[in-house]
């Protein structure tokens, strides 16, 4: 392939062109775009596909600049910062680029610092940097909070962001934004260079890297990578018998360790921390040829985890069960197959898991959609369609928070005293805040000096100070420390170490194995045996922070669950599975046991139109029933069904609970429901009262505060020499609730708690969008049996009410009689 080095922009020189040679490659276009771009003085997004050379494309200009500079610049000079979402990337990143620079003698230096980087080394670094650092957006919030920022930052040319479509969502992205916006007034020289896979609209990460609300500036260019081969994908047509719900593919597992076993290695992608725990042992269960098979994912330990990365590094392992802590940027060039267990709720989530095969551009990646259940059939053959038509889905992003804006604020005056109109103004250039009100910022000011109107009178909310020339400063060393300690907008359960007992004493405690939410410790007695790290473990007591266990071959070993880790199902993918069940052409290509349920739905029942809502309701074991097909997602139906009983109910329909899954809602109740009026009770006007009335007495209202208020900074979940547990953040956060709900409804957090429930537990977008949707095409159906289609979200509920106390026999043999039922043959 010819450089293109056609430019003086585009010329590489001889030192870069002769190291390229001497690898047997030349520089790809896009990577000599990206160095033209850097020399007009630009910044830059880079969209290319995985194994196009990316990552070096990111630090070519800094490598040339570098390799040019005349005169060797005072040590205090940091050059380039390079910024990525996880520690292990930074880590091997800083690697693959030392290999270039190393081959070249090039006089470089490059490190990390990160939250694993010892004390003493991040102190060296702020004397004497390295010409390029890899961090984090927690860690980079960190130094330009430093009073020595400006001057630390002033000689700052180049920021580098990785996997910026990953970043820029959420309220990681929310805090990275502001920070880029410091570093724009610290360092005025610098340029951005955002790095990216491919994505369906570049223009939210084009704004991200250009300054907002700024007169004369040059928006940052586009560049795009040659596409590399089209991925080859098959969806696993299982010849078991296909399940008709539920989501760990247990029929399938025979069939991928085929699989597994005829590629050279595999990356087995699973959606939940829960799943991958029961893929692996299962997959180990039936490994008869021994293979070298692992396990990685976020609660495990990370000693644990880089063993797992250097194995695969080294090509010791034929397959790694994952989770999304495999998905970004680490190049595994040695894995030939992705195998996706269980559908994977977006277009673009699969087509980043496989980029993480071959890494070759010129060969095809290849995938395999394994299916957990009939309904995941259809959505993984509309993934599949969508990989092959480059149809991409994702979300827009959110504005930014404003309790991730009141942290920021308190760090920017741990800095240096600020005025608040040109932190305002700065602010402002941020893309998630280019729109933000001066209202809710003078709000986050208040906020952060004094807890807002309702809590002003508690000297613990005081963090910082008006000065008498009208500037703000942090109030006290105590501050400072309170906000480097709880920096960032990651929050968690309360978690419990998982610990072996030692072998030096009984049951004492050993060695980590990783963390557990603690409420599913609250679930197990001592004595109970359950899955963690792919391994059975017997619980032999809590001491502490420590679960402390032992191995053991224990039958019906339990399984934990994490919150937090459930992806939903993007609104693309769920309105090709409407047009994929209404067209019933298509249906030859499914197959026989999908292609039977749907043939034997049309004939007893209704077929919903890909714009209609329909509603079934139909009597079963004495109780009455309610499903309504909408396909929008777990949480949209979670908020719909929170809103239709409490209908229900005024309509004196005695609804006793409801089940939501992807595709549909199920309310089950004391009395017939088929005489409602559906078009009525699916009105949009359930979100004004109904929502609001719901809202003031949902958990889930507590849980969204407590987390925006350990963000924003109001509760510190750790604090100068001890840490609060998860109950006590969880009691204070909610008497603090209690109190701003009664005496300051409008207050900062519970205006950030609303948006952030809106948005994401309850997503109310989403629902209103259902609910327009379906404005005068609600179709109601009167069964008098339940119907195929229902089959699915039926059994759910009965796992919801008879598993805690049925044995799996007993369960086997209620789910044989209601699919019996369903398909005409009871």
């Amino acid at each position: 392939m010819a450089d293109g080095a056609s430019t003086p922009a585009r010329r590489l020189p001889p030192a870069f062109k002769n190291w390229f040679a001497s690898r047997g490659w030349k520089a790809r276009g896009h990577q000599l775009d990206c160095l033209a771009a850097d020399r007009e003085g630009l910044s830059w997004l880079l969209i290319a596909p995985t194994g196009g050379g990316k990552t070096l494309a990111g630090f070519l200009p800094s490598l040339v600049e570098l390799s040019e500079r005349k005169t060797t610049p005072p040590k205090e000079r940091l050059h380039t910062l390079y910024i990525s979402p996880l520690k292990a990337l930074a880590v091997d990143v800083a690697r693959n680029v030392g290999t270039p620079v190393a081959e070249m003698g090039l006089d470089i230096t490059i490190e990390t610092r990160t939250g694993d980087t010892p004390a003493a080394r991040r102190q060296r670094q702020k004397c004497l940097p390295p010409d390029i650092l890899m961090t984090t957006p927690e860690s980079l919030s960190i130094l330009i909070a430093s009073p020595d920022a400006r001057e630390y930052f002033k000689g700052l040319k180049r920021v580098i962001l990785d996997e910026l479509h990953a970043i820029i969502p959420n309220k990681r992205g929310h805090l990275l934004s502001l920070a880029l916006a410091r570093l724009r007034m610290l360092a005025p020289e610098v340029r951005f260079c955002g790095l990216s896979a491919t994505v369906p609209d570049a223009k939210p990460l084009i704004d991200y890297l250009t300054p907002q609300n700024r007169e004369g500036v040059k928006s940052a260019k586009l560049i795009r990578g040659k596409a590399g081969a089209t991925p080859q994908v098959d969806v696993l047509m299982s010849e078991e018998r296909i399940p008709w719900s539920g989501h760990t593919g247990r029929h399938a597992f025979q069939e991928v360790y085929e699989k597994i076993r005829e590629a050279k290695m595999t990356l087995v992608f699973v959606n939940t921390r829960s799943q991958a725990e029961i893929t692996f042992a299962s997959l180990w269960r039936i490994n008869d040829d021994n293979l070298p098979i692992a396990l990685h994912h976020g609660s495990l330990e990370v000693d644990r985890r880089r063993k797992v990365e250097a194995a695969m590094t080294r090509g010791e392992l034929r397959a790694v069960v994952c989770t999304s802590t495999l998905d970004l940027g680490i190049d595994w060039g040695d894995v030939d197959l992705v195998i996706q267990m269980g559908a994977p709720k977006g277009a673009s989530r699969l087509t980043q898991r496989i980029g993480r095969a071959n890494h070759r551009m010129n060969e095809p990646s290849r995938a395999l959609l394994a299916p957990a259940n009939r309904m995941e059939v259809l959505e993984c053959i509309a993934a599949k369609q969508a990989l092959e038509e480059g149809a991409l889905d994702g979300d827009p992003p959110r504005k930014g928070t404003l309790d991730v804006l009141a942290q920021h604020i308190l760090g920017m005056a741990v800095a240096e005293p600020f005025d608040a109109d040109a932190l305002y103004t700065e602010i402002r250039t941020a893309s998630p805040y280019a729109d933000l009100p001066r209202k809710d910022f003078d709000d986050a000011v208040e906020f952060v000096a004094n807890g807002g109107y309702a809590l002003k009178r508690y000297d613990r909310f005081r963090r910082i100070v008006k000065t008498a020339d009208g500037t703000y400063r942090v109030r006290d060393k105590l501050a400072i420390q309170q906000y480097k300690m709880n920096v960032g907008t990651i929050t968690a359960a309360e978690e419990i170490n998982v610990r072996l007992a030692s072998s030096r004493g009984p049951k004492r405690p050993g060695r980590k194995l990783g963390t557990a939410e603690e409420w599913f410790f609250e679930t197990l007695n001592v004595g109970d045996a359950f899955y963690f790290a792919g391994e059975v473990l017997r619980l032999e007591r809590i001491e502490g922070n420590d679960a402390i266990v032992t191995r053991t071959s224990a039958e019906s070993p339990k399984l934990p669950s994490w919150g937090g880790n459930k992806y939903p199902w993007s609104t693309y993918l769920a309105d090709r599975v409407r047009h994929m069940i209404y067209n019933v052409d298509d249906w030859s290509a499914y197959p026989e046991q999908v292609r039977d349920w749907l043939e034997k739905q049309r004939e007893v029942a209704h077929i919903p139109k890909p714009d209609e809502l329909m509603v079934e309701t139909f009597p079963y074991q004495g109780r009455n029933f309610l499903v309504a097909y909408s396909f929008e997602g777990w949480l949209a139906h979670q908020t719909l069904g929170m809103l239709v009983t409490r209908r229900l109910e005024r309509l004196g329909k005695q609804p006793i609970g409801f089940v939501p899954t992807e595709y549909a809602l199920s309310v089950w109740s004391r009395q017939d429901m088929s005489d409602v009026d559906m078009a009525a009770l699916f009105d949009e006007d359930m979100l004004g009262d109904d929502l609001e009335a719901w809202t003031s007495e949902a958990v889930v209202m507590k849980r969204t505060f407590r987390n925006c208020a350990l963000i924003a900074g109001l509760i510190e979940k750790k604090y100068p020499g001890q840490e609060k547990t998860g109950r006590q953040v969880s009691f204070s956060a909610d008497l603090i609730y209690d109190v701003l709900r009664e005496h300051e409804p409008d207050h900062l957090l519970l205006r950030a708690a609303w948006d952030d429930a809106a948005g994401g537990f309850m997503d109310i977008a989403r629902l209103q969008a259902t609910l327009t949707r379906a404005r005068g095409r609600v179709v109601h159906s009167p069964l008098d049996r339940v119907s195929p289609l229902a089959v699915p979200v039926m059994l759910e509920i009965g796992r919801e009410s008879v598993a805690r106390s049925a044995s799996e026999e007993m369960l086997k043999a209620a789910s044989d009689d209601l699919i019996a039922t369903a398909m005409g043959k009871i």
